[in-house]
């Protein structure tokens, strides 16, 4: 055998080994000393048993229990799906992504923030929108929402294991609670009483309201729902 033919040969080796050691969940020693990795849990009382740790899931929990193969597509190539309300296309994504088992994040367009924080992350205009990574889908349409999830390397078959659930859907934009507005002063302070005598006073240089009018009607708050649709 020549010098180049056992290079390639001794190549070929390494990349078996890797790609064995890449497909196993479990490493451990077998009894004649020698590094075995397998996908099948090690047997009682072997030596160095290890079991690589679990990726987070978009679910923010431990993808415990999930195959390798969905573990690695989960990390590499995360998916969020962006969704609005009223929105058949939106539910069909939905549909697919849980029937084909995908572990994916759900976020929601439905205000003006969200529709901000929407455009800058997909560059779109329209949903339902399905990130796979840095891979774009816009506007549903199963065979090649289903492609881009294969190219991916996301199992075709749903093999998530039982119980699993993704996390409720969240908007786009972060809620920011507006900060409180501090009192003008104790109660019964000085401010409040001047505050009273003024009020009973009446408008600069005139008399006190007569007793029985009616006053004035006060601002209900109501506006017209803003409309988000055809952002």
């Amino acid at each position: 055998m020549g010098a180049v033919e056992k290079v390639c040969t001794l190549c070929a080796t390494l990349a078996m080994f890797a790609a064995a050691s890449a497909m196993a969940q479990y490493k451990y020693i077998g009894p004649d000393g020698r590094v075995i990795y397998s996908d099948q849990p090690p047997p009682p009382g072997a030596k160095g048993a290890q079991k690589p740790a679990a990726p987070a899931s978009p679910s923010g929990g431990a993808s415990t229990g999930m195959p390798f193969a969905l573990q690695q597509a989960t990390r590499n190539f995360p998916v969020t799906l962006y969704t609005t309300s009223d929105c058949d296309a939106c539910n069909q994504a939905r549909t697919l992504l849980n029937r084909r088992g995908i572990p994916f994040a759900e976020k929601t367009v439905r205000t003006p923030e969200d529709i901000k924080v929407f455009k800058e992350a997909t560059k779109a205009d329209q949903v339902p929108v399905m990130m796979v990574g840095g891979n774009r889908q816009v506007g549903f349409e199963e065979g090649a929402w289903n492609g881009a999830l294969t190219v991916a390397g996301y199992p075709p078959n749903n093999v998530l294991p039982a119980g699993f659930k993704n996390a409720p859907a969240l908007p786009a934009a972060p809620f920011t609670p507006e900060p409180t507005k501090s009192a003008a002063g104790p109660p019964n302070s000085p401010a409040d009483r001047a505050g009273s005598v003024a009020d009973k006073a009446g408008p600069a240089g005139g008399a006190p309201p007569a007793a029985g009018t009616p006053p004035p009607p006060a601002d209900s708050g109501n506006k017209p729902p803003a409309s988000y649709k055809g952002f």
